[in-house]
């Protein structure tokens, strides 16, 4: 999951350290409001310490085989511990390893985020690749895929070369204000092929060009974009989130609409901005989290933040953060966005057109053999179809929480991460999503 945000959250997260005192929250009869969808099946748990290879479940792709959609793949960040693919059964195929430090002392890779592009031209044909961002190292690294290998399907096709996205020397790297979430896509009118990245701890957003360099990937920068760090309320008070100083309000979730060509970035703690994906021109607030407008005290000996009473300027959809933007993409502009609420343990559905008028939520919850999603911090959707277990489309999210507990050598419970797949069917059947 995302490292802990010094902000508030609602009481039903505080186990994160964080402190909220403002009464924020869901209506009293939410629980049985929202509907409950189970997932499928998942994959296997990641333990985020020593002996589980320091592995922490973050963000998944989902690639489809068009020749052959049941074995499509899930390609999934584990943070120290890499990349990871799956099948469709959820069996793990294969781990690529993150970069080893460059000297004694120094970070190593740390994947957070990955994306997919299509049609890539290389000298010896087009394929699909996987981009990921690796906050470690502040780089944007690319997989090739190869559709007719089901035990390595991935290489590695970063050119050694690849320069830093947002650090100015080697040195500041060691900051990790660096590489965060990432969205790719292709440029429809140019063919040309880009990522955005944006930066930890930090408002800032980078478009690149992504560009084959023989038989491996390099990019270089287009432009940079900064998103709002305050803002001012309509009591004519400026806010910003609370935070640990020095940092402005992040984004991580990210996702391009290839029909409109526009950019959806979740900034944590204030809400889903929309704006062109080339980040030219202005962005506009398609929803705010709740805790929008609430204000926060910074405690440094505790890193903690306080909240103060609530103003009532905040949304009624998202709870912070806000997590895991993908697009189901049912044709001609058509379908929704989804984004993980990752403060009440739901996901919200917005039409994809237009405004992005608000639809649904729904949530992942525990099955018989299953069990649900809490916290999720990274999602995506596709509508294509992946054979007899999701003919309508498949949802992958992942689980922050992962259960059962497993006890550690501590007799404590280890960080318990997975990932959990959804049949589209099941989300369209108790939503109306999709109707």
């Amino acid at each position: 999951m995302s490292t802990p945000r010094r902000s508030f959250r609602l009481p039903v997260v505080l186990g994160l350290g964080l402190v909220a005192t403002a009464a924020i929250g869901l209506p009293a009869d939410a629980e049985t409001t929202i509907p409950s969808i189970h997932a499928v099946t998942e994959t296997p748990a990641q333990f985020d310490d020593d002996a589980g290879g320091n592995a922490d479940a973050d963000d998944p792709a989902i690639w489809r085989n068009n020749a052959h959609p049941s074995k499509s793949l899930v390609i999934t960040t584990a943070k120290e511990a890499g990349l990871k693919v799956y099948n469709l059964a959820g069996a793990q195929l294969q781990v690529l390893p993150v970069p080893a430090p460059p000297a004694p002392g120094s970070e190593s890779g740390r994947f957070n985020n990955v994306d997919l592009l299509t049609g890539v031209q290389f000298a010896d044909g087009k394929a699909d690749v996987a981009v990921v961002s690796d906050r470690g190292r502040d780089r944007i690294r690319t997989y090739r895929i190869n559709p007719n290998s089901t035990t390595t399907p991935l290489t590695d096709v970063t050119a050694a070369s690849v320069p830093r996205v947002f650090s100015a020397t080697e040195a500041e790297v060691e900051d990790q204000n660096t590489a965060y979430g990432l969205a790719a896509f292709t440029d429809k009118a140019t063919g040309k092929h880009y990522a955005i990245a944006s930066r930890r701890n930090n408002t800032t957003l980078k478009l690149v060009e992504l560009k084959v360099l023989g038989a491996t990937v390099t990019y270089t920068t287009v432009r940079s974009y900064n998103l709002p760090a305050s803002f001012t309320l309509p009591n004519g008070t400026s806010w910003a989130p609370c935070d640990e100083p020095g940092s402005t309000p992040q984004v991580e979730g990210m996702v391009v609409d290839s029909y409109t060509g526009k950019l959806y970035a979740g900034q944590e703690d204030v809400g889903i901005w929309k704006l062109n994906a080339n980040l030219v021109g202005t962005p506009v607030l398609v929803d705010k989290v709740r805790e929008f407008g609430v204000p926060g005290t910074y405690d440094p000996e505790t890193d903690e933040c306080t909240a103060g009473a609530d103003p009532g300027y905040g949304g009624t959809h998202i709870t912070a953060d806000v997590e895991g933007l993908t697009i189901f993409d049912d044709g001609d502009g058509e379908g929704y966005l989804l984004a993980s609420s990752q403060g009440d343990n739901t996901f919200v559905a917005y039409d994809r057109e237009g405004s992005n008028s608000f639809e649904t939520n729904f949530r992942i919850a525990p099955g018989t053999s299953v069990d649900g999603s809490e916290e999720c911090d990274g999602a995506m959707v596709s509508s294509a179809s992946f054979g007899s277990a999701y003919p309508d489309g498949l949802l992958v999210v992942q689980d922050g929480f992962n259960a059962p507990d497993v006890i550690g050598d501590d007799g404590e419970p280890r960080a318990n991460t997975n990932f959990k797949f959804v049949s589209w069917d099941d989300v369209a059947d108790e939503t109306g999503l999709d109707d």
